[in-house]
């Protein structure tokens, strides 16, 4: 596992301890974290306080730019649609993923928009299966059910 990936996991455990869908999100320029986050809609009670979007809104703020050109985002979890057009929208280069979302992911598990022919943007993908991660998701949501 790579450096990158190990941080989106930390920012991953972040969100599990505070009762959110543990999600954890970086995004990478030239070799180098610009942003990160944790899913926060329950602490926010935003429906849109993902980590891929609060990621990007923290790189684009970073770089005083609303393209994120030549960036790579890093999440434990596949991106839903809304993140996954946000990715789209933001032109960033490329996303790596460490577990599926069989329910609702955009990229290869429900749909995939990255390879949508009406958008304006290709991002290159790649899924990285870690058990940690699969893990993190697992143990929520049983939790959750238990509760």
């Amino acid at each position: 596992m790579n450096r990158f990936e190990t941080v989106c996991l930390e920012e991953a455990k972040k969100a599990f301890l505070k009762g959110e869908v543990p999600v954890g999100c970086v995004v990478v320029k030239d070799g180098k974290v610009i942003a990160r986050a944790h899913n926060r809609t329950e602490e926010t009670g935003n429906p849109t306080a993902h980590a891929e979007m609060l990621a990007i809104q923290e790189a684009v703020r970073t770089l005083g730019s609303k393209y994120l050109y030549r960036c790579e985002l890093y999440v434990s979890l596949e991106p839903c649609p809304m993140c996954a057009y946000a990715i789209v929208l933001a032109r960033i280069e490329k996303v790596v993923f460490l577990a599926q979302d069989e329910r609702r992911g955009a990229v290869i598990s429900r749909y995939n928009l990255f390879e949508e022919p009406a958008f304006n943007h290709r991002v290159r993908w790649e899924y990285k299966p870690t058990e940690e991660a699969s893990k993190l998701i697992r143990d929520f949501f049983k939790a959750r059910r238990k509760a």
